[in-house]
């Protein structure tokens, strides 16, 4: 018999309200109290996976393991629980129309009609069971995407509904998140969204058995006791969610508020041990009390939005913690970046993270990023595209090859030092067909990258089309432009380096996807130290 519970999480009022950071909370400690607990997020978009979208659009996407191009959130989820997250993590609903399209043109429905209920929401109940049939976990928490009462979210609301009865009595709870803004004009808090959009999940079917109110004040008793009557929940299962300084913070203001004792309670599991968060508080002593402060530049084209490179700036955070040092992420859009003016954008910089992307935008402004850094020895670190930038640097500026490129930014290149990879030269799909997931790296004695990982092969997550042109790579390491990782399958070159300069490296996977609270990425942490020690 399986006995795993499930809680899910809806959302109300406003989006942006963060049950992602909630959920992922609650998760953390549940955890921490010894049950084995995984998160999952359904979407209810039909992009089926977010790697088509624009970051603009949606923020990063993040990528598990196992090649998922997923919704950021799942970035929460890992770096809370230091748990892989996977392609049955993430479920949208694209996913969820194409699978019973694909089941209706095979002809698994008999003839049948295909109707949004039972078939749809079938599929739904389905996916939100499949990781707790694993028999990996006790408790599966399941964030439903959007806001109770938009037109998409309905089928999610609908299932979740069905999946509460036919699970029985103390197996489900649900947790719904909504906002208590306060009026400056009254001077109070108010109720009454919260109460419209419990009384909008009750006419779905659904009794939320604890709301969690996001509100910039504290919840009186009164207010608590207003809230607890007019939304039918316990008075103890009113939780306040009050902004907090970093949301690393949140795990510990849910501990106080009870939240997982309470669903606990309702899910009749016994408390067990108390949550055991030594090693996240040492973490937050060390983020909340730095000996050393460093500006880092990002470089890249996305600025303007935080959620486009969130998981390198959680990546910085869990090194700076590391290092017990401050950074401080100055955003330098690399489209405004030229030969006249780098000193200038990069002033009062002790280091720079040129970012990821997409595209020949701000492109030009990377690459004399790259330069800036090379020649005024600024530690210096290349993402993906980052590190295709300083291939192209180098070979333009130190071998003298003219026009040298990637042929994603001019297909006419006389120099193409970064192309496209043989596999993907027949895609026409743009979804899902990138190199993705987890790849071997073997890393070469007497490096810099050996040295920080302190191994000889490492693993680490991709997502790109273009490579490291392996024509080019003897002109390049004659030169001094160290390629330090090799794909042992592909022969491709993974990691390229500098001797003699305080920290120059760049990477052609995604370090940050790995970054989590109980183990930072190894080369951000030494990054940052390296900042630090050129800083002194």
């Amino acid at each position: 018999m399986n006995t795993t519970k499930y809680i899910f999480v809806t959302g109300g009022v406003t989006s942006s309200l963060g049950k992602g950071i909630i959920a992922a909370s609650l998760a953390k400690l549940l955890q921490a109290r010894g049950y084995r607990t995984t998160i999952q997020k359904f979407d209810p978009y039909i992009n089926v996976d977010p790697g088509t979208l624009n970051p603009y659009e949606h923020g990063e996407c993040f990528v598990t393991d196992d090649g998922a191009e997923t919704d950021l959130d799942l970035g929460h989820y890992e770096r809370f629980l230091n748990v892989p997250t996977s392609q049955a993590n993430n479920v949208t609903t694209g996913r969820v129309y194409l699978s019973v399209i694909e089941k209706e043109r095979r002809g698994e429905f008999l003839g049948k009609t295909v109707q949004v209920v039972p078939h749809i929401t079938n599929e739904i109940k389905e996916r939100m069971q499949l990781l707790g049939q694993s028999g990996d976990f006790d408790i599966v928490i399941t964030e439903i995407g959007g806001t109770v009462g938009d037109i998409e979210s309905l089928p999610y609301i609908e299932s979740v509904r069905q999946l509460v009865w036919e699970l029985g009595e103390h197996n489900s709870i649900v947790i719904h998140l909504t906002l208590v803004p306060y009026l400056a004009a009254a001077g109070e808090l108010k109720t009454k969204p919260t109460q419209h959009s419990v009384k909008t999940l009750m006419e779905s079917g659904i009794k939320a058995d604890i709301l969690v109110c996001r509100t910039e004040h504290e919840l009186s008793s009164d207010l608590r006791q207003k809230l607890a009557l007019f939304c039918n929940v316990t008075k103890e299962a009113v939780i306040q969610s009050i902004d907090a300084k970093t949301i690393y913070e949140v795990p510990n203001l849910m501990l106080e508020e009870g939240l997982d004792v309470v669903a606990l309670k309702k899910l009749a599991l016994p408390e067990k041990s108390a949550p055991d968060l030594k090693q996240w508080n040492e973490f937050l002593s060390r983020h909340k009390n730095p000996k050393h402060t460093i500006n880092i530049g990002l470089v890249g084209k996305y600025v303007e939005l935080q959620d486009s490179y969130k998981s390198i700036l959680e990546a910085l955070i869990h090194a700076g913690a590391a290092n017990e040092t401050k950074v401080n992420v100055v955003s330098v859009h690399s489209e405004y970046i030229d030969a006249s003016n780098v000193k200038d954008k990069l002033k009062g910089i002790d280091g720079i993270l040129v970012a990821p992307g997409f595209g020949e935008r701000g492109i030009e402004g990377k690459i004399e990023t790259v330069r800036y850094a090379r020649e005024q020895k600024l530690p210096f670190f290349g993402i993906c595209l980052g590190m295709q930038m300083a291939v192209i640097e180098y070979a333009r500026n130190v071998l003298k090859l003219e026009n040298a490129n990637s042929t994603e930014m001019n297909a006419a290149t006389p120099h193409p030092v970064i192309d496209l990879m043989e596999s993907q030269k027949n895609v026409t799909d743009k979804g899902g067909t990138m190199r993705l997931g987890a790849w071997k790296c073997n890393l070469k004695l007497d490096t810099l990258a050996h040295k920080i990982y302190g191994k000889d092969q490492i693993t680490e997550r991709h997502r790109h089309r273009f490579e490291y042109n392996n024509q080019y790579a003897d002109a390049l390491q004659n030169e001094g432009l160290v390629s330090s990782g090799i794909n042992p399958d592909t022969g491709l070159v993974e990691i390229v380096e500098l001797e003699n300069h305080p920290f120059f490296i760049g990477v052609q996977y995604h370090p940050e996807y790995k970054s989590t609270v109980a183990n930072p990425q190894p080369i951000f942490v030494s990054f940052v130290a390296a900042i630090v020690n050129h800083k002194k």
